[in-house]
Protein backbone atom coordinates (compact mmCIF):
# COMPACT_ATOMS: atom_id res chain seq x y z
CA UNK A 1 0.00 0.00 0.00
CA UNK A 2 1.04 2.83 -1.00
CA UNK A 3 2.45 5.42 1.86
CA UNK A 4 2.21 9.64 2.08
CA UNK A 5 5.15 9.97 0.85
CA UNK A 6 5.16 7.88 -2.22
CA UNK A 7 2.04 9.56 -2.83
CA UNK A 8 3.39 13.04 -2.95
CA UNK A 9 6.79 12.10 -4.28
CA UNK A 10 4.13 10.64 -7.35
CA UNK A 11 2.62 14.07 -7.81
CA UNK A 12 6.11 15.77 -7.58
CA UNK A 13 7.35 13.35 -10.73
CA UNK A 14 3.91 12.52 -12.78
CA UNK A 15 1.96 15.03 -11.58
CA UNK A 16 -1.28 13.36 -12.30
CA UNK A 17 -4.40 15.18 -12.23
CA UNK A 18 -6.26 13.29 -9.17
CA UNK A 19 -3.60 14.57 -6.93
CA UNK A 20 -3.54 17.85 -5.37
CA UNK A 21 0.13 19.47 -6.36
CA UNK A 22 2.56 19.77 -4.14
CA UNK A 23 5.30 22.59 -4.59
CA UNK A 24 8.57 21.59 -3.56
CA UNK A 25 8.39 22.93 -0.21
CA UNK A 26 5.88 20.73 0.77
CA UNK A 27 7.13 17.70 0.04
CA UNK A 28 11.00 18.57 1.48
CA UNK A 29 8.73 19.16 4.69
CA UNK A 30 7.52 15.81 4.54
CA UNK A 31 10.82 14.25 4.27
CA UNK A 32 12.09 16.36 7.48
CA UNK A 33 9.18 15.11 9.58
CA UNK A 34 9.99 11.48 8.25
CA UNK A 35 14.00 12.35 9.03
CA UNK A 36 13.39 13.80 12.37
CA UNK A 37 10.96 11.01 13.45
CA UNK A 38 13.45 8.27 12.41
CA UNK A 39 16.10 9.91 14.70
CA UNK A 40 14.03 10.15 17.57
CA UNK A 41 13.42 6.91 17.45
CA UNK A 42 17.03 5.55 17.25
CA UNK A 43 17.79 8.00 20.43
CA UNK A 44 14.57 6.06 22.41
CA UNK A 45 16.09 2.82 21.11
CA UNK A 46 19.86 3.64 22.29
CA UNK A 47 18.32 4.64 25.59
CA UNK A 48 15.89 1.47 25.97
CA UNK A 49 18.74 -0.60 25.02
CA UNK A 50 21.22 0.93 28.01
CA UNK A 51 18.80 0.85 30.53
CA UNK A 52 16.59 -2.69 29.83
CA UNK A 53 19.93 -4.69 30.76
CA UNK A 54 20.21 -3.20 34.42
CA UNK A 55 17.18 -4.18 35.15
CA UNK A 56 19.13 -7.36 35.14
CA UNK A 57 20.47 -6.85 38.23
CA UNK A 58 17.69 -6.94 40.17
CA UNK A 59 17.48 -10.49 39.55
CA UNK A 60 18.97 -12.95 42.76
CA UNK A 61 21.32 -14.85 40.72
CA UNK A 62 23.24 -11.40 39.55
CA UNK A 63 25.29 -10.56 42.26
CA UNK A 64 26.82 -13.88 42.19
CA UNK A 65 27.58 -13.74 38.29
CA UNK A 66 29.31 -10.67 39.06
CA UNK A 67 31.69 -12.52 41.92
CA UNK A 68 32.72 -14.96 39.10
CA UNK A 69 34.66 -11.89 37.58
CA UNK A 70 36.17 -11.41 41.41
CA UNK A 71 37.15 -15.27 41.28
CA UNK A 72 38.73 -15.48 38.26
CA UNK A 73 41.16 -12.42 38.89
CA UNK A 74 39.64 -10.28 36.13
CA UNK A 75 37.20 -7.84 38.28
CA UNK A 76 39.83 -4.65 37.60
CA UNK A 77 39.70 -5.08 34.14
CA UNK A 78 36.26 -5.88 34.05
CA UNK A 79 36.02 -2.58 35.92
CA UNK A 80 37.79 -0.68 33.71
CA UNK A 81 36.28 -2.03 30.34
CA UNK A 82 32.92 -1.18 31.83
CA UNK A 83 33.90 2.20 33.00
CA UNK A 84 35.22 2.61 29.42
CA UNK A 85 31.74 1.28 28.40
CA UNK A 86 29.66 3.56 30.25
CA UNK A 87 31.39 6.46 29.16
CA UNK A 88 31.68 5.95 25.21
CA UNK A 89 27.62 5.32 25.29
CA UNK A 90 26.85 7.65 27.27
CA UNK A 91 29.09 9.74 24.39
CA UNK A 92 27.01 8.33 21.52
CA UNK A 93 23.53 8.85 23.31
CA UNK A 94 24.61 12.57 23.43
CA UNK A 95 25.34 12.30 19.53
CA UNK A 96 21.89 11.12 18.68
CA UNK A 97 20.40 13.70 21.04
CA UNK A 98 22.68 16.28 19.34
CA UNK A 99 21.41 15.23 16.21
CA UNK A 100 18.25 14.97 16.63
CA UNK A 101 18.36 18.87 17.60
CA UNK A 102 20.15 19.41 14.53
CA UNK A 103 17.12 18.57 12.19
CA UNK A 104 15.28 21.79 11.57
CA UNK A 105 12.63 22.38 9.58
CA UNK A 106 14.10 25.57 8.16
CA UNK A 107 17.03 23.19 6.94
CA UNK A 108 17.62 23.29 3.65
CA UNK A 109 17.53 19.91 1.55
CA UNK A 110 21.56 19.85 1.29
CA UNK A 111 21.62 20.46 5.06
CA UNK A 112 19.22 17.75 5.87
CA UNK A 113 20.86 15.47 3.85
CA UNK A 114 24.18 16.44 5.08
CA UNK A 115 22.54 15.75 8.60
CA UNK A 116 21.38 12.49 7.58
CA UNK A 117 24.85 11.32 6.31
CA UNK A 118 25.63 12.06 10.07
CA UNK A 119 23.27 10.03 11.92
CA UNK A 120 24.09 7.18 9.73
CA UNK A 121 27.81 8.04 10.23
CA UNK A 122 27.24 8.03 14.48
CA UNK A 123 24.88 4.99 14.51
CA UNK A 124 27.31 2.68 12.15
CA UNK A 125 30.38 3.72 14.80
CA UNK A 126 27.79 3.56 17.76
CA UNK A 127 27.01 -0.60 16.48
CA UNK A 128 30.60 -1.42 15.65
CA UNK A 129 31.55 -0.24 19.25
CA UNK A 130 29.16 -2.20 21.21
CA UNK A 131 29.82 -5.21 19.05
CA UNK A 132 33.59 -4.83 19.83
CA UNK A 133 33.11 -4.07 23.59
CA UNK A 134 30.94 -7.05 23.94
CA UNK A 135 33.66 -9.37 22.11
CA UNK A 136 36.33 -8.00 24.33
CA UNK A 137 33.79 -8.76 27.08
CA UNK A 138 34.01 -11.89 26.32
CA UNK A 139 37.53 -12.51 25.22
CA UNK A 140 38.77 -10.97 28.55
CA UNK A 141 36.66 -13.82 30.46
CA UNK A 142 38.36 -16.87 28.16
CA UNK A 143 41.24 -15.38 29.50
CA UNK A 144 40.81 -15.44 32.61
CA UNK A 145 39.40 -18.87 32.11
CA UNK A 146 42.39 -19.75 30.59
CA UNK A 147 44.84 -18.39 33.58
CA UNK A 148 42.68 -19.93 36.53
CA UNK A 149 44.06 -22.76 38.05
CA UNK A 150 40.71 -23.97 40.01
CA UNK A 151 37.84 -23.64 37.06
CA UNK A 152 36.17 -26.48 38.76
CA UNK A 153 35.85 -24.30 41.84
CA UNK A 154 34.44 -21.50 40.33
CA UNK A 155 31.95 -23.48 38.05
CA UNK A 156 30.77 -26.48 40.37
CA UNK A 157 28.62 -29.24 38.72
CA UNK A 158 26.63 -32.39 39.39
CA UNK A 159 27.23 -33.94 35.76
CA UNK A 160 29.66 -36.03 34.54
CA UNK A 161 32.25 -33.00 34.15
CA UNK A 162 33.16 -33.24 37.95
CA UNK A 163 35.10 -36.63 37.01
CA UNK A 164 37.10 -35.13 34.66
CA UNK A 165 41.53 -34.04 34.64
CA UNK A 166 40.86 -30.36 35.26
CA UNK A 167 42.81 -29.56 32.05
CA UNK A 168 40.19 -31.48 30.27
CA UNK A 169 37.51 -29.65 31.86
CA UNK A 170 39.49 -26.05 31.66
CA UNK A 171 39.14 -27.04 27.64
CA UNK A 172 35.77 -27.89 27.50
CA UNK A 173 34.53 -24.86 29.71
CA UNK A 174 36.83 -22.66 27.69
CA UNK A 175 35.13 -24.52 24.10
CA UNK A 176 31.60 -23.95 25.93
CA UNK A 177 32.08 -20.12 26.23
CA UNK A 178 33.67 -19.26 23.01
CA UNK A 179 30.63 -20.87 21.16
CA UNK A 180 28.36 -18.87 23.89
CA UNK A 181 30.44 -15.55 22.98
CA UNK A 182 30.02 -16.19 18.87
CA UNK A 183 26.19 -16.66 19.07
CA UNK A 184 25.72 -13.48 21.69
CA UNK A 185 27.58 -11.23 19.53
CA UNK A 186 25.78 -13.13 16.06
CA UNK A 187 22.55 -12.17 17.79
CA UNK A 188 23.30 -8.78 18.90
CA UNK A 189 24.76 -8.13 14.99
CA UNK A 190 21.25 -9.74 14.22
CA UNK A 191 18.78 -7.23 16.82
CA UNK A 192 21.02 -3.95 15.34
CA UNK A 193 20.69 -5.12 12.07
CA UNK A 194 16.94 -5.42 12.18
CA UNK A 195 16.25 -2.48 14.58
CA UNK A 196 18.60 0.22 13.45
CA UNK A 197 19.24 -0.98 9.93
CA UNK A 198 15.24 -0.80 9.44
CA UNK A 199 15.68 2.74 10.70
CA UNK A 200 19.01 4.10 8.12
CA UNK A 201 17.03 2.35 5.46
CA UNK A 202 14.26 4.18 5.52
CA UNK A 203 16.94 7.35 6.44
CA UNK A 204 18.39 6.11 3.16
CA UNK A 205 14.92 6.39 1.00
CA UNK A 206 14.70 9.91 2.32
CA UNK A 207 18.66 10.83 1.41
CA UNK A 208 17.77 9.97 -1.95
CA UNK A 209 14.19 11.90 -2.16
CA UNK A 210 15.85 14.71 -1.37
CA UNK A 211 18.90 13.83 -3.58
CA UNK A 212 16.52 13.99 -6.25
CA UNK A 213 15.23 17.11 -5.14
CA UNK A 214 18.05 18.89 -5.20
CA UNK A 215 18.75 17.44 -9.05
Amino acid sequence: MMDELDLLKKDWQNKEEHLPKLSYNDIHTMLWKKSHSIVKWILIISILEFLLPHLLYLLPSMPESVIIYEKLGIKNIATGIWIMTYVVIFYFIYQFYKRYKEISLLDSAKDLMRKIIKVRRTVKHYVIFSLSALFLTCVMIIIGMYFSDNLMEIFPTDGPERTMAPEKFKSILIGSMAIISIGMIAVMAIIYFLLYGLLLRKLNKNYRELKRLEL
